[in-house]
């Protein structure tokens, strides 16, 4: 008996040396795998956040043929390459109507014009774009949105009624004529065109850029409606 149960006393050493060396193997694994975590998790971290540079500078390349200058962590990622001055987001129409009416010994003349323009709202980017990157958010920060132009689009005269002695003269005309883009001008910046297009163009990189980060636009400046 003493000889038959000579191989199980020594198979059992051997089984718990086996037993105590895959125990120890996967405790270092495990603590490999632990002292590299933060390493890894930071590697990881920078690609994600350099392919979302990638993306928005795709995104600011489709909308306004310009590749920002953009910073990962406050460490410049790309600088910005393609001069572009204005990037316009929103055009809108713009009617308006003025009214000469001058009388001059009981003699009356009037011209009345009515004017139709597009109204350009966008961003001055000679005034500066950058985007900031981080774990936490995404920043643009640009200047505020202001009106970039405002395009003749036609013009009718409803009115052009000369007095008998009080005639409708060359300069009345012009003058008329050129107080139209003023008045333009003038609607088109009360108006809420700017405001718009400062949602429209985070509408627009929001639809872009699928982060989980929250973009956030950021700007410079105190709103200028010219």
């Amino acid at each position: 008996m003493s000889k038959s149960a000579n191989p199980y006393r020594v198979a059992w050493p051997i089984a718990l040396t086996l037993l105590a060396l895959t125990i120890a193997m996967t405790i270092l694994i495990i603590f490999l795998r632990l002292e590299s975590w933060p390493a890894r998790t930071a590697r990881q971290g920078t690609a994600e956040l350099e392919r979302l540079g990638k993306n928005l500078r795709a995104a600011f390349v489709d909308i306004a043929h310009l590749q920002p200058r953009i910073t990962i962590n406050d460490r410049v990622y790309m600088e910005q390459t393609t001069p572009v001055s204005e990037l316009v987001v929103l055009s809108r129409r713009i009617e308006v109507e003025h009214e000469l009416l001058h009388t001059w010994v009981g003699s009356s003349k009037r011209v009345k014009l009515h004017g139709t323009f597009i109204a350009k709202a966008g961003f001055d980017l000679r005034k500066g774009l950058s985007i900031d990157i981080r774990p936490d958010e995404i920043m643009v920060q640009l200047p505020h949105a202001q009106i970039l132009g405002v395009e003749q689009q036609q013009v009718e005269v409803l009115a052009f009624e000369n007095g008998l002695w009080n005639r409708i003269s060359g300069q009345d005309v012009q003058s008329e004529f050129s107080v139209l883009p003023e008045l333009a001008w003038k609607k088109a910046a009360e108006s809420e065109l700017p405001a718009e297009a400062e949602q429209t163009l985070q509408k627009q990189l929001e639809q872009r850029i699928h982060t989980a980060q929250p973009l956030r636009l950021v700007f410079k400046d105190e709103k200028k409606s010219e």
